[in-house]
């Protein structure tokens, strides 16, 4: 059965809200993250159906407090607790959180993709905003 450690776990993201160590075990991304803000990303989804993320989770909160948002309703996760995250969610996170989570490498990579695609299109129209003031 593979396993691996957040100090073993390869790929690495450290932005100013979250810092990320992710790899890969038999199909599923295993994340490891500490959020460092309060962060809604609803925005990030916006391409993918229904403007929500399209990937399944399954995760344990270590620290912090972490929220799904369905059309319908909300789910909220505690310190202590297990989750699974459905397809059709919109995460809503908060500072001092931290998690464990898995999900399937092909689903989670289509989302992001759509993810990864907005972020730098917010990224690029700050910039050029910043360079507009000054």
């Amino acid at each position: 059965m593979p396993g691996i450690s957040k100090a073993q776990a390869a790929f690495t993201l450290d932005e100013p809200v979250i810092e990320g160590r992710y790899a890969e075990l038999d199909g599923y991304t295993v994340g490891f993250e500490t959020h460092k803000a309060d962060v809604d990303p609803a925005a990030l989804f916006a391409g993918l159906p229904d403007d929500r993320c399209q990937s399944p989770h399954w995760g344990v909160v270590l620290t912090g407090k972490v929220v799904f948002r369905y059309p319908d309703h909300d789910e909220v996760y505690r310190a202590g607790d297990a989750y699974y995250g459905a397809p059709g969610h919109l995460p809503l996170i908060f500072a001092g959180t931290e998690l464990v989570e898995f999900s399937p490498t092909e689903a989670l990579a289509r989302t992001m993709a759509i993810v990864g695609r907005n972020l730098a299109a917010t990224k690029t129209a700050q910039g050029e905003k910043a360079g507009a003031e000054r």
